[in-house]
């Protein structure tokens, strides 16, 4: 067990790895490839299709083909996708192999946070959240290295977090072994119980929704500074691209140290506590983010991250205790697909708002979408009578 939990601690980097890539690199993309700002709410949309689709079957691929075999070959789906994007010529070809990358993402989000909801504490999903942020702080960071002062080498950057990716795969393909014995009790386990759920059965049990449309407005605020943060910087702020790249960088190391004080704070509280006090945080960041200051008030970027820190991995883990053990791969891969579906569903909506009106409302989407979480957070509390 201790040696898979090192492997699935690596394995979260390769998660985090492309999810900041499309963000930081977007101001240089669309005008290579003369499309509009705005573009990236459609483009974003390709991927929530992808990925939570994927996120709504993982659930019966888990069970069928095991949870290091999914997760390997979806590791190798998100490399082909990475290295077909940066030799892409145009925006339709960027799009296609950003299809496939979705794919891979959502079918190892699923597999790997069911598995460690049913076999490793709180703390665990954390700091395996943190090492997520790992990957996602890194990325910009490569990024920003190829964006310079005109941006012209963005692809490179692709292609050596591809290279990453490649080398993630090879380690999980060396430890498959490893997971036998545990995957086939797993498997004996949910094939006995689990056969008989249908979609309508699962959806129907008391705070499934509105604990996955919470999830969903938590993902709406994750991207929608992920991939409009720089942007938003460049445009409110007159940045340089490169210097938007390292603040967005800095929002996702806010997210990573969000999730390695969550893992300790979890070994004496409750996941519910950390969802509440990661909501306040948030709210805090935001209401620094939208004051006049300048670009002082950019600092607001790394107290949202911490906010956001203990979220979504604690509504993860709180799923088999909320739901029970039974169908807990589906409802994971329900939460994820749904969310994924709402937050880039708000990505869309508030790209081609803000591209007409002004970035400068991003603060008090934010604001809203908070309030939203809180409340559904709460909603689903009630209902499944843990509050």
């Amino acid at each position: 067990m201790i040696l898979i939990l090192a492997v699935i601690y690596i394995v979260f980097i390769s998660l985090g790895l492309p999810d900041s890539l499309f963000g930081v690199s977007w101001p240089v993309v669309h005008t290579e490839f003369g499309v509009s700002e705005s573009f990236a709410s459609l483009y974003s949309i390709i991927i929530s299709v992808s990925t939570g689709g994927v996120s709504f079957v993982s659930g019966r691929l888990i069970r069928k083909f095991g949870t290091s075999k999914v997760t390997f070959f979806s590791i190798l789906l998100t490399a082909i996708g990475l290295v077909g994007i940066s030799f892409s010529p145009n925006i339709v070809f960027m799009m296609l192999f950003s299809v496939i990358m979705g794919y891979g993402a959502g079918a190892i989000d699923t597999g790997l946070n069911n598995f460690v909801s049913l076999h490793y504490k709180a703390h665990h999903m954390n700091w395996l959240h943190c090492f997520w942020g790992v990957g996602v702080t890194l990325s910009p960071l490569i990024m920003s290295a190829f964006l310079g002062d005109d941006g012209s080498e963005w692809r490179k950057g692709y292609r050596v977090v591809a290279l990453m990716q490649l080398a993630i795969a090879l380690i999980v393909m060396f430890s498959l072994k490893k997971w036998g014995n545990i995957e086939k009790k797993e498997q004996q386990a949910e094939s006995e119980e689990a056969s008989g759920g249908s979609f309508f059965d699962i959806i129907r049990l008391k705070g499934v929704i509105t604990s996955i449309v919470s999830l969903g407005f938590y993902c709406s605020m994750e991207f929608l500074l992920g991939t409009w943060g720089a942007t938003y910087a460049v445009n409110v702020f007159a940045v340089s691209p490169d210097e938007a790249a390292k603040w967005v960088s800095l929002y996702y190391g806010g997210i990573m140290l969000g999730r390695m004080l969550a893992g300790f704070i979890s070994m004496k509280t409750s996941d519910k506590a950390l969802i509440r006090g990661g909501i306040i945080i948030s709210l805090i960041g935001i209401i620094v983010f939208s004051l006049p200051l300048g670009k002082v008030s950019m600092l607001g970027f790394i107290l949202i991250g911490i906010g956001f820190g203990p979220v979504f991995p604690s509504v993860l883990h709180s799923v088999p205790e909320r739901f029970g053990n039974t169908y807990s791969a589906d409802i994971t891969g329900f939460h994820m697909g749904g969310a994924y579906a709402i937050g880039f569903g708000v990505q869309l909506i508030y790209g081609y708002v803000a591209s007409w009106t002004t970035f400068a409302i991003t603060p008090f989407v934010l604001v809203a979408l908070c309030i939203g979480l809180w409340s559904l957070n709460e909603i689903t509390l009630k209902k499944v009578r843990k509050g």
